[in-house]
């Protein structure tokens, strides 16, 4: 009779426990013993919780357990979800209201016509006055998205800042924006700035990316940020300028979703570009050799890329298999050529993508090693000629934004992004999107998203929506190109400068928007809003305070 008790019971609790077995996640590294951890790494890659759960039983059987029981394993388990289909939620922009037509800087210089809208391919720029930089740009973004989305600050649990603007050689712009979380209570945030040159947005993206994708994310928001403030010394560089801050919210079950596996970088050691004078906010640059790095990095990327795509996806990968490409935007030519060097490589490559027509073009250049290539202009134009119809659909609707607001370093391949997002948002469910990003210096990625429409508010049209980009573009202020130099020498005479008092001229700038008031004797900087309608303007806010 005990005996047969005794059964009955071991049955009860087998099929208890093989009706939990379905609905049980992903465990996290920590509650298996050491032993265990690759194999259930390959596992919780998979998304597969049914190994998991066997894993945790075959663990029970060997005493590798840290349960006391399986109904301890089962509560643990169940308590530690991870995240899916990890991405972007939620953007904002912001740039200056202040601009210069390229047509106007191009006779102000005594350029020939056409060189800055034709040569560089830019329409207007983007900069700052006196009372705008990094920081205040970024404190309006932020305040901005977080507002639009009613987006508790005390969700956020990390904030990462990619930029290239010098402020302060020790203090990150991050902490300035933790102001805006310190107010609501919210002081354990992780994450600091990355800087390397135009990357550095990038970088704070897969850091948000992959800490939600971690088993240290708490379940709260990431937070990126990418601003710049792009100037130069007088001379041929000067119109390759501009000016954003660009927000995103990372989490799950977003409708922008990052195909990490594909990710293929590529980083190495050149002087292209470089800011070693830190009493000077303007860049040293090898306008030439950065085009030739730029295209290189281009190169061994979409290598990398499409051999983890075919070991993934067991076939060759070309222009074909995506529906739009996104690349870092210094100015838009160096766009047209880069994406007619990615057709050249689908030749070189043989891929399916490139018709006999084609082939028959590029075949005169097929015995060029890779430095000749990088300087035939005979090949560019032939590659940008076989290039055109694909970059009219692939390419073109992500041009907006950076012909007309400039280079923004580290905002700019997302400032192109936005473009697509405003220009085809009704279309991109389902669709593939390769990003390029590149930073002087050197460093290099190419990886890809997978859109879909979301839920509100988290859906790509209420995205586009928000953002209101034609509004912003349209509302801008064109100023004179002999206000342009007179504001960019100010700017010259105030780089690490200290107790000065800016104009606090706010005419030009929407309510809600942030500004810069002062640099005391310390070198703090002071920062006030813009009242908006109805309501008093914020008291200042304060940096290190």
């Amino acid at each position: 009779m005990q005996v047969r008790a005794k059964r009955k019971e071991n049955s009860e609790e087998g099929a208890r426990k093989s009706a939990l077995l379905p609905t049980i996640p992903c465990l996290r590294f920590s509650y298996i013993k050491p032993a265990f951890n690759s194999l259930l790494a390959l596992i919780i890659s998979n998304n597969n919780n049914n190994l998991c759960v066997t894993l945790l039983i075959v663990a029970h059987s060997l005493a590798l357990s840290p349960f006391d029981s399986f109904d301890q394993a089962v509560k643990k388990l169940l308590s530690c979800k991870m995240a899916k289909n990890v991405g972007i939620l939620a953007m904002e922009i912001y740039f200056p209201p202040t601009c210069v037509q390229q047509e106007a800087l191009e006779v102000h210089d005594g350029a020939s016509k056409g060189k800055y809208t034709i040569g560089l391919g830019q329409d207007c720029m983007a900069f700052c006055t006196d009372v705008e930089d990094v920081i205040s740009m970024s404190l309006t973004a932020v305040n901005s998205l977080l507002e639009k989305y009613g987006v508790d600050p005390k969700q956020v649990g990390r904030l990462e800042v990619g930029s290239e603007t010098v402020i302060d050689k020790s203090k990150s712009i991050k902490t300035f924006l933790m102001q805006i979380f310190e107010k609501c209570g919210n002081t354990d945030i992780e994450g600091v700035d990355s800087t390397n040159a135009c990357y550095g947005g990038t970088a704070a993206l897969f850091n948000c990316v992959n800490w939600v994708e971690s088993s240290s994310w708490d379940g709260r928001y990431g937070l990126v940020v990418c601003t710049d403030s792009a100037v130069y010394a007088e001379g041929p560089a000067r119109p390759t300028g501009g000016a954003a801050a660009i927000v995103m919210l990372i989490g799950p079950d977003a409708p922008i979703v990052f195909e990490s596996k594909y990710r293929g970088s590529h980083m190495a050691h050149a002087y292209d570009f470089y800011k070693p004078n830190l009493a000077s906010e303007y860049p040293v640059v090898d306008g030439k050799l950065s085009q030739t790095c730029y295209l290189m990095a281009l190169d061994a990327c979409y290598k990398h890329f499409c051999a983890k795509y075919e070991k993934f996806e067991g076939r060759q990968f070309s222009i074909s298999d995506a529906e739009y490409f996104v690349f870092h935007s210094p100015y838009n030519k160096l766009v047209q050529k880069s994406f007619a060097r990615l057709v050249f490589d689908d030749f070189t490559r043989d891929a399916s993508s490139i018709d006999e027509a084609a082939k028959e073009k590029f075949a005169p250049f097929s015995s060029l090693s890779g430095n000749e290539s990088y300087q035939s202009r005979d090949l560019e134009k032939v590659a940008q000629q076989v290039a055109k119809p694909f970059y009219d659909s692939k390419v073109q609707p992500t041009t907006l934004i950076p012909k007309q607001v400039g280079n923004m370093y580290t905002a700019s391949i997302y400032a192109a992004f936005v473009s697509l997002l405003h220009n085809k948002n009704s279309e991109l469910a389902g669709k593939r999107i390769v990003m390029f990003s590149y930073g002087s210096g050197l460093t290099a990625t190419m990886f890809s998203l997978k859109l879909q429409e979301g839920q509100h508010p988290f859906s790509l049209s209420n995205i586009a929506s928000v953002m209101s980009v034609d509004e912003k573009l349209k509302s801008r202020i064109e100023v004179a190109p002999e206000k342009f130099v007179e504001t960019l020498k100010l700017m010259e005479h105030r780089y690490g400068g200290k107790d000065f008092v800016t104009s606090k001229d706010t005419s030009c700038l929407a309510p809600g928007t942030y500004y810069l008031t002062e640099v005391d004797s310390m070198y703090r900087r002071f920062y006030s809003q813009k009242a908006t309608e109805g309501a008093p303007a914020n008291g200042s806010i304060v940096n290190g305070h």
